[in-house]
């Protein structure tokens, strides 16, 4: 039986509130070219033992980092997660990914987000963190109306250096709320153009958004950013794509981010197909009641004993609807769980050392690929552990016949970048062993390239 409960007079009601005539008037946005107008054609029922094993067929029928040799980064990291991790958040007090809503009762919960938001507050160097986001993507876009509400601005300035996803969504969160969104360009080295962003400030300009490193894995200059945005009047948000990084760069606090905005898939949580994932954002104290998503405060009880409690609560839309800060009074508590624990494990020497074998990796792999003809590194600012790879042979057919060998080689910026088409983003993590790479650089030197 399909658990549908609306009868047809329920949902004839509910349209005519909403004012609309049919359930198809809801996806009038999507094109009727692409609208599926049969059932979905999914084959018979089957035996349990029969469906797992199709399905064991269909996983087996993907290229993962299980049975080839992966390069993939672009905002989600193959990184060693601790067992312990799994364990852990598997307990059964933890096993949610919701915050109640009567939290005075729910301190264990309360406590490890506190403690989640102390640990990205150290990490990022600002004064608070909140409860999390839903992703980094969704993270960097509230960032830039956080910026709007601040300076009552109504333009923000994103690096293209940016991962283009995210750039897409503080776009599509600014569509329908009359906000301007231009792109700032990268200069030959692959950081954000400080002249052509110099050139686009003025009065009417909230927010810059540079990434942390930015997309192509380069570390940009955030200290000259900071400086140039803030002499407009406007906020620097640091976008993070990844988060290990900062077990080894600057703090963006340090270098006068006004806003961090970033996703914790590093921390502990597995790439996973795509989520879900978890978004931290920090924010200066002067700046703390414009910041979305719920916080959570320490204080005591009547009896002197410590404990914790959701503060500034009326920036959710449960107490003020439509005039909340935010629609996001919700947090990953999982993820944001996962992200906490893997950061205690590691603690701050070991994030350091994880970084540090990242950095080390990936100069190598730059060092190997840079040696072999037909191969091009074309930007030479300071990366962390990515890098783009230009190669003389159609990125494509690189691609393709790097596959065929158990290699997944990297991602084509050619569809986000149409001027770097002969292009492709290749991330070394600390789960790369030496011969990882020298077997990417031999592919790439036999002919691949």
């Amino acid at each position: 039986m399909r658990y549908i409960p609306h009868t047809r007079d329920d949902v004839a009601q509910m349209l005519g509130r909403i004012g609309v005539g049919s359930l198809e008037e809801l996806f009038v946005e999507i094109p009727a070219t692409v609208r599926l107008k049969r059932p979905l054609q999914l084959p018979a029922p089957l035996a349990e033992p029969e469906l797992v094993r199709d399905l064991k067929a269909l996983a087996a029928r993907n290229a993962t980092p299980e049975n080839h040799v992966s390069f993939l980064g672009g905002g989600a990291y193959q990184h060693f997660i601790p067992a312990a991790v799994d364990q852990l958040i598997s307990r059964s007090e933890f096993y949610t990914a919701y915050t109640p809503y009567q939290p005075e009762i729910s301190q264990g919960t309360l406590q490890a987000i506190f403690e989640f938001q102390t640990l990205i507050c150290q990490l990022t160097g600002m004064d608070v963190a909140n409860a999390s986001m839903y992703d980094g993507a969704s993270a960097c876009a509230e960032a830039a109306l956080m910026a709007v509400r601040l300076t009552r601005r109504q333009r923000v300035l994103v690096s293209k250096a940016l991962n283009p996803r995210w750039r897409e969504v503080v776009t599509t969160y600014c569509r329908y709320l009359d906000l301007d969104v231009v792109e700032v360009g990268y200069g030959a080295d692959g950081r954000t153009d400080l002249d052509d962003l110099a050139a686009r400030l003025d009065g009417r300009v909230a927010a810059v958004i540079a990434g942390y490193p930015n997309y192509f894995g380069v570390v940009e200059d955030l200290a000259a950013l900071a400086r140039l945005a803030q002499g407009a009047g406007a906020k620097l948000v640091a976008g993070v794509n990844e988060g290990i990084a900062l077990g080894l760069l600057k703090s963006p606090g340090e270098l006068g981010a006004d806003i961090v905005a970033g996703e914790g898939q590093s921390f502990g949580i597995p790439v996973s197909f795509g989520g879900p994932y978890v978004g931290f954002f920090a924010a200066r104290m002067k700046d703390v009641r414009a910041m979305p998503g719920r916080l959570i405060g320490e204080t005591v009880d009547r009896d002197g004993k410590r404990g914790f409690v959701l503060t500034l609560a009326t920036r959710e839309q449960h107490i003020r609807r439509e005039k909340a800060t935010s629609n996001i009074c919700s947090n990953q508590g999982l993820c944001a769980l996962t992200a906490t624990v893997f950061l205690s494990l590691l603690g701050k020497q070991g994030l350091r050392e994880m970084a540090g074998q990242n950095l080390a990796k990936a100069a190598y792999a730059r060092e190997q690929l840079g040696r072999i003809k037909g191969v091009d590194l074309p930007f030479a600012a300071p990366g962390f552990n990515e890098f783009v790879v230009r190669t003389a042979r159609p990125v494509k057919e690189v691609l393709a016949a790097l596959e065929q060998q158990g290699i997944l080689g990297g991602i084509p910026l050619g569809p986000d970048y149409p001027e770097l088409a002969d292009a492709f983003l290749v991330c070394v993590t600390e789960q790369h062993r030496r011969a990882d790479i020298e077997v990417l650089a031999a592919a790439l030197a036999g002919g691949a390239a």
